[in-house]
């Protein structure tokens, strides 16, 4: 990790040479488990056995609440899911303390090409579900694009895509949830049925229940995206730009900014097709051998700034584009393999990569923890999309972190915790996302996030719930609306006995 002085020797060798470990260890066993795992997920779905194995899941949830709701109910219900398999950077203390539900529940159950809509369990992830609706000519809506995300983690806590100026955010494609309740009750709810819980389950990081299906939206797919490059040295060039294109009466499909630096990027639009034409070029980006996503744009900008003039246009195939940033975990894989994007390493070892995010965290020793509590940052703050130009200005003053994600998404005039400021039935916002090592004079993690946390909520904004949270209860609620929420926990059946607030699960005290 550039940019960090280690404290110790012993901790220097531990970040600087983990990738020995990641190689010989970390990557034949990452291979060994997506092979079982598509080997498995395609058995099962093609047997049709997920759908008659799913009541018998639910029913096993439903004894283990009901046996905790026979004893004393000292304790607080979660997952057994355990920490180290959570795409979240940090890992819950509470599980420690609480009783652990066994949710095994990570199978495709039914895709509906009539109704256009798939149902699956909560533990499904956005690899495996873009796999499976390839071959039924389907995409979801809004596809995060890092494979191991899960639907339950999408759903309880928040998804965005480049596809999110036209759908919205994860929510906004969900059409039903089903749930099992601190009483043992199973209950499904949807904008008909049940209406307050659908509005509320999004968010609530699971203290209303245990989420154990759900219905989402599906779309016809194409072959390819025909994506266009647009490389800026200004930044509010560039914010404007990045503004008109997500308000367009008629926007392209796919609306993504990286920023290199406090006044450089590169804006990409994209729109499904299903040949390549002559004005651009095939690029397979998912290929083992291809070079990181996040360097091919960058290269497009170097260009630019060289006066060199590449061709604006490329065609993606679909799937690769979906999940464009995994193979390099966004930028994250070039602190721990620095040389990952090396043509020598590409080609020999590039079809094994990436780690798993869970073996990653597993085997994290103790010194890379603290090092990246002292030094790293892993935010997504969303805010509306007429502050981008200040708030990067914050950024880069607080953190000094690049590249920055920029996608911009609807937030709907719905009930729940999301509240909007515009009296329309929508309002843009863009989702900032910053993963790296600050390189700011005077970064501080707790004051530096404070100060930016203090910002998202000046400007109405919100913080990703997976994210280390230094806000206090009352300034989490009030960037938060707790309306439909506190309702909900006061009216379910022995809710406030099995689970904490959401605050009580994200907040930095929680976490490790």
């Amino acid at each position: 990790m550039s940019g960090v002085e280690p404290e110790s020797l012993a901790e220097y060798i531990l970040v600087e040479y983990r990738w020995v470990v990641v190689i010989t260890a970390l990557l034949p066993l990452s291979l060994l488990w997506k092979v079982w795992l598509a080997v498995r997920n395609y058995v099962v779905f093609t047997l049709n056995s997920a759908p008659k194995m799913h009541d018998k899941k639910v029913k096993n949830v439903q004894k283990q609440v009901k046996t905790w709701l026979s004893g004393d109910r000292s304790t607080k219900l979660c997952t057994s899911r355990p920490g180290w398999q959570s795409m979240s950077f940090r890992r819950g203390l509470y599980k420690k303390t609480f009783t652990n539900i066994d949710v095994n529940l990570v199978d495709v159950l039914e895709v509906d090409t009539k109704n256009m809509t798939v149902r699956c369990e909560p533990l499904v992830t956005m690899g495996q579900l873009s796999k499976t609706l390839q071959s039924f000519g389907c995409a979801l809506a809004i596809v995060p694009e890092l494979d191991q995300l899960t639907v339950g983690g999408l759903v309880m806590g928040t998804g965005v895509e480049t596809s999110s100026h036209v759908y919205g955010l994860f929510q906004h494609i969900c059409l039903e949830y089903e749930l099992v309740l601190a009483d043992g009750s199973v209950v499904t709810c949807s904008k008909d049925e049940n209406p307050d819980l659908f509005y509320a389950v999004p968010w609530s990081y699971g203290t209303l229940g245990f989420l154990v299906s759900v219905v989402i939206k599906v779309i016809p797919a194409k072959k390819f995206v025909r994506l266009q490059y647009h490389p800026y040295t200004n930044l509010s060039d560039l914010a404007k730009r990045f503004r008109e294109e997500s308000l367009k009466k008629h926007p392209h499909q796919f609306i993504e900014t990286l920023l290199f630096d406090k006044d450089s990027g590169v804006l990409m639009l994209g729109d499904m097709v299903d040949e390549v034409a002559d004005d651009g070029l095939l690029n397979p980006i998912g290929n083992w051998y291809s070079k990181w996503f996040f360097t091919q744009a960058q290269r497009r900008l170097e260009n630019y700034r060289r006066g060199r003039k590449d061709s604006p246009v490329e065609y993606i195939p679909l799937r690769h584009y979906y999940h464009r940033h995994t193979r390099s975990l966004f930028w994250e894989l070039q602190d721990i393999v620095p040389f990952g994007n090396n043509i020598i390493f590409r080609y020999l070892f590039g079809w094994l990569m990436p780690p798993e995010v869970s073996l990653l965290k597993l085997t994290q020793p103790e010194a890379v923890s603290k090092l990246y509590e002292r030094a790293h940052v892993i935010q997504d703050m969303l805010v509306p999309i007429e502050t981008l130009e200040e708030a990067i200005q914050l950024f880069h003053k607080e953190f000094q972190v690049y590249p920055i994600w920029l996608c911009p998404f609807k937030v709907f005039n719905n009930p729940g915790q999301l509240k909007i400021s515009s009296s329309g039935d929508w309002q843009m916002f863009v989702d900032i996302g910053v993963y790296g090592v600050p390189k700011a004079k005077g970064f501080e993690t707790v004051s530096s996030t404070r100060r930016i946390e203090d910002f998202v909520v000046q400007k109405r904004g919100f913080q990703m719930l997976y994210a280390d949270t230094y806000t206090t209860r009352e300034e989490f609620r009030q960037m938060f609306d707790h309306t439909l929420y506190d309702k909900l926990r006061d009216t379910l059946p022995y809710c406030k006995d099995a689970f904490p607030e959401i605050y009580g699960k994200v907040n930095r005290s929680v976490r490790k």
